[in-house]
């Protein structure tokens, strides 16, 4: 049986709105000329790569080698014409940790991609991987 979710969205004036997921969770869609929050547009990018944070995080974890550090950067490319959607969108992980090796991060990142996240299945775009394994003293 599938999992039905449910966004409940309100209409705060302007082009800023409040979403209210079934918990009872916020995220604010801003549009407007003095954001406040972020756009539509910016809130899909924030949502692939927290879905695939919280793959590799975990996987790294399972095997033994958390990461004591992990960033990304995740760069949309849009289309020119109506709909402006992203056409390609390139998510880098940039992260170390003791033992953690550029093999292990790499793994770890394409399994999300190809297995687990599901706002990754969900878009109509190509999604290029980076991953940069570092250790603490590149950071400094």
């Amino acid at each position: 049986m599938a999992t039905t979710k449910t966004m409940k969205i309100d209409w705060l004036g302007d082009q800023r709105y409040v979403g209210r997921s079934d918990g009872g969770q916020q995220i604010l869609i801003d549009n407007s000329a003095n954001k406040i929050g972020v756009s539509p547009m910016d809130a899909v990018l924030a949502a692939l790569g927290t879905c695939t944070a919280y793959d590799v995080v975990g996987i790294m974890a399972k095997r033994r080698t958390p990461l004591s550090h992990y960033r990304m950067e995740v760069v949309g490319e849009r289309a020119d014409e109506t709909p402006a959607r992203y056409t390609r969108i390139t998510v880098r992980h940039i992260a170390g940790g003791e033992g953690v090796t550029q093999e292990q991060l790499e793994k770890a990142a394409h399994l999300s991609h190809e297995k687990y996240c599901s706002v990754a299945a969900s878009l109509n775009a190509e999604i290029v991987l980076e991953v940069v394994a570092e250790d603490a003293e590149a950071r400094a």
